[in-house]
């Protein structure tokens, strides 16, 4: 059994909200330049790949990149 306290885990204090520096942060995280695409992008490229050997560093980079900032 769990319980699910929906909290976070540091406090979030916003003095002057920043909504240019919003748009940057999400657009780097899930813009078309972000971590999101680019890890699509890899493992994508994956599959059409002739070379068995690149296939393995592609999924590694591909998985490398679908990991969160915080999380590295």
């Amino acid at each position: 059994m769990w319980i699910y306290e929906k909290t976070l885990q540091y406090p979030v204090r916003i003095k002057k909200p920043d909504p240019g520096l919003a748009k940057l942060i999400v657009s780097q995280l899930g813009g078309p330049d972000g971590e999101l695409g680019a890890s699509m992008r890899y493992l994508n490229q994956r599959f059409s790949m002739p070379y068995r050997e690149v296939t393995g560093m592609l999924t590694d980079i591909g998985t490398e990149e679908y990991t969160p900032p915080r999380w590295k």
